[in-house]
């Protein structure tokens, strides 16, 4: 959840640092700090709040000197945000210097132990604990250390460390948080993720579990948890920095809704020749496929608000059936997995601590794991036993938008796949399955044109202080979508439901002028849907509903509607979202609320 940047070179490091947080700052931004190498110290700065107060303590850095240094951006979760807790974190003679993303989770009893052996500590962060215990360790070989610290942690790490004994290096090491190490012509950096390093270098490592990073500024070695050194081959990042940057938009969030057309044309594009689906990277045989009697998907957030969407197309198209779990919940709930089951794993980052967790649980059932992902070289994508990608780009808002789009998609073409694969449709079906998805990314577009109009509406509901969602079926899935990123970037209470369930209880909460977004692309559900609409507005509330193009009985029904274009019923998901993003985009504006970074949240959640 917390961002972390290291360099090391010929460069003064603070500037790069603190541009690399910057690049960082949607992993955490509670509070930032820096440990850079002066020469003689190792002198730190930190500052509670967002990364421009750190920046204007340091005058840009420039009270920093030294050519050796680490930075961090935390989002809390040991410690409230406060100067004491943020990072960098020293031993007692401030020798050593830490950055962490994730948890020590017996950090408790390590803490007692050193606490007993006369070390004391400043801060309520289990990270003091990793300073405190690699002093205690230290003999004069910090590699020795690291490793010896490395068998006694237990939970998730990825750190950056200086000593100041040893000022001409840099070291990371990695378990279960994602860290890369970027080669560059005047100087070696580390990062959480790649945007952090790009303006510097395209040549990176990604670092597996239990390895450790040691830079100087003109070499980089590999270490596993032993101590012995190991040979990792670099990657070449392709993507433009633009993409990383806002391009003229307000927000990042905008500029990522914008890019839908394209974003979810780059994941179609590639898999559609002819009248076939082709997925290169899949690696499955129809031998494969057909095998499959069960699929779970697992996800968090809006990844599993997809996988709802996942489970009525492939149990439509393909006739196979589906369960859709959290991943924080697959993984407790003692699953029961049979032979011939299939785990999808849905993750943007492709390091979300929780699915990441849930697929080593499939794993280690014998279970085959397939990973929709959008980072090449991720630890999902690396550790499942398939994999497709997601062509979304670095999605940088909070809130996903591109990203959950382009998931949507890849899952149609993996339904369509397998119910062409396993003969349960046609191949006039795929036919026309496939026209419907190619002409997506200019429906999109048009879709974006209306945006005057549902920014005037979202104008009238910036003081709402309840928003209910409705659909049924697919609809329902979008409506959980819809819900979230209403909540999550303007702070209004927001839930949905299945249509169906109002009466068992829900509609209670319903009062005069209450909105109700009822989603309505479901044709053979229209008049159940219609229904529910009644029920809420003849309690008063306030009626929005997205719908198809030819669907004009609703303007009878609702109190706004908002038209989406004429699409196959198992793809509505991926028009109706996109008034949906706008509204709540709208509606955050409108309150004066920071879109791209809201309270509390993270992008990057790679802590349970």
């Amino acid at each position: 959840m917390c961002g972390i940047v290291g360099y090391i070179g010929n460069e003064q490091a603070a500037p790069i640092l603190l541009d690399g947080l910057a690049k960082l700052e949607y992993r955490g931004y509670d509070s930032a700090g820096m440990a850079v190498y002066d020469g003689e110290k190792i002198q730190v700065k930190k500052a509670t709040g967002r990364l421009k107060v750190l920046s204007e303590l340091t005058h840009d850095g420039q009270t920093m000197p030294g050519c050796v240094g680490i930075g961090h951006t935390r989002w809390a979760t040991h410690g409230e945000p406060s100067d004491v807790n943020a990072h960098p974190h020293y031993n007692a003679d401030e020798t050593i210097a830490v950055v962490h993303n994730g948890i020590i989770e017996n950090y408790m009893k390590l803490k007692k132990k050193l606490t007993d052996k006369g070390y004391h500590f400043r801060s309520e962060t289990d990270t003091e604990v990793v300073a405190h215990l690699l002093d205690y360790y230290y003999k004069g070989d910090p590699l020795e250390a690291i490793t010896k610290v490395m068998h006694r942690v237990e939970g998730s790490y990825a750190l950056g460390i200086i000593f100041a004994d040893h000022p001409d290096m840099v070291y990371s090491v990695r378990k279960d948080s994602p860290l890369i190490v970027g080669h560059g012509k005047e100087g070696n950096l580390i990062a959480s993720d790649v945007p952090a390093v790009l303006k510097y270098t395209r040549d990176v490592y990604f670092i597996e579990n239990e390895e450790i990073a040691c830079l100087t500024k003109d070499s980089i070695t590999f270490f596993n948890v032993d101590g012995e050194p190991i040979e990792k081959q670099s990657k070449k990042i392709e993507w433009d920095i633009n993409a990383a940057e806002k391009g003229g938009f307000e927000h990042f969030m905008l500029k990522e809704i914008y890019e839908q057309p394209k974003t979810v044309r780059d994941t179609l594009s590639p898999r559609i020749k002819g009248n076939e689906v082709v997925i290169e990277e899949l690696g499955m045989t129809d031998d494969e496929i057909r095998a499959i009697k069960k699929i779970h998907i697992v996800a968090c957030g809006s990844a599993y608000h997809t996988g709802v969407t996942a489970k009525y197309v492939f149990e439509g198209m393909a006739r196979i059936p589906v369960e859709v779990d959290l991943a924080s919940e697959f993984r407790y709930r003692n699953p029961i997995l049979e032979e011939g089951a299939l785990v999808i794993i849905i993750s943007q980052s492709g390091e979300t601590a929780d699915s990441l967790a849930a697929l080593r649980l499939a794993k280690e059932r014998g279970i085959t794991t397939l990973g929709i992902v959008n980072v090449v070289g991720s630890s999902i994508a690396r550790e499942a036993d398939k994999v497709m990608y997601t062509w979304a780009g670095p999605e940088i808002a909070v809130a996903t938008t591109k990203a959950y789009s382009c998931q949507l998609v890849a899952e149609y073409l993996l339904a369509i796949k397998f119910a062409q694969v396993r003969g349960k449709i046609t191949d006039e079906q795929v036919a026309e399955y496939l026209k419907d998805l190619q002409q997506l990314p200019a429906q999109i577009e048009f879709l974006l044109g209306d945006k005057e109009k549902i920014q005037k509406f979202a104008n009238r509901y910036v003081s709402a202080k309840d928003v209910f969602f409705i659909g049924r079926g697919i609809d329902y899935a979008i409506s959980l979508e819809g819900s979230l990123k209403l909540k999550e970037i303007s702070y209004i209470h927001s839930e949905a439901y299945a249509a169906g369930e109002l009466k068992h209880g829900t509609i209670s909460l319903i009062e005069d002028g209450t909105l109700v977004t009822a989603v309505v692309t479901q044709e053979e559900l229209y008049k159940k849907t219609i229904s529910n609409i009644v029920e809420v507005r003849t309690r008063g509330a306030y009626v929005l509903a997205v719908t198809n193009a030819d669907n004009v009985e609703m303007e009878k029904t609702a109190d706004c509607v908002l038209y989406i274009p004429h699409t196959n019923q198992y793809f509505t998901n991926s028009l109706a979202i996109i008034p949906l993003q706008l509204f709540s985009y709208y509606v955050s504006v409108g309150r004066g609320l920071d879109v791209d970074k809201p309270r509390n949240l993270a992008k990057s959640v790679t802590v349970e």
